[in-house]
């Protein structure tokens, strides 16, 4: 996967978070079990998708090769101190 295919994946991630997160705000219920699981699953994957391309853009920067880095497993991401 390129930098390309990786932001665009990111994009369309976002797209879909904004798109839950509006329609609970509309509803005014806030967000029943099954999109909060679909909230936390797009959260884990945003946070695979910009770990990869972080670790791409510093192997690149080193020299390194970027399409050697793959993603890494959520709770190996979920992990990570901010």
């Amino acid at each position: 996967m390129d930098d390309k295919t990786i932001l665009s994946r990111i994009s369309e991630l976002v797209d879909e978070e904004h798109r839950l997160r509006a329609d609970a705000q509309q509803h005014e219920s806030g967000t029943d079990g099954e999109a909060r699981e679909r909230l936390r699953a797009l959260e884990e994957s945003l946070d695979q998708c910009w770990d990869l391309l972080r670790r791409r853009r510093a192997a690149r920067q080193a020299h390194g090769d970027p399409d050697a880095q793959g993603e890494r497993p959520v709770p190996e991401v979920e992990r990570y101190l901010q």
